[in-house]
């Protein structure tokens, strides 16, 4: 497994917060790093939602005016829903 490459960066936190955690032995490093790629998936999710919710509102339209085309086939509890 290759390492990622590491930046340098400044941050400006919380003393309080920051003598916390250095007093709990918390990789401040490592907090920050997972919290930035969280939010970094979440941020893309959202975009990704937004930017094709056009599309997923034209395929809940068809659906509801054609029925969902393997509807015999769907098992399960929502299966019978798409039947008309």
């Amino acid at each position: 497994m290759v390492a990622a490459v590491k930046r340098k960066t400044s941050l400006t936190l919380d003393a309080a917060a920051l003598d916390s955690a250095k007093a709990l032995s918390i990789n401040v490093s490592a907090v920050a790093e997972a919290a930035l790629v969280k939010a970094i998936v979440e941020v893309r999710q959202q975009r990704w939602l937004e930017e094709n919710a056009s599309a997923f509102a034209e395929q809940s339209d068809w659906h509801e005016r054609n029925g969902h085309p393997l509807a015999d086939i769907i098992a399960g509890s929502g299966g019978a829903s798409w039947n008309r």
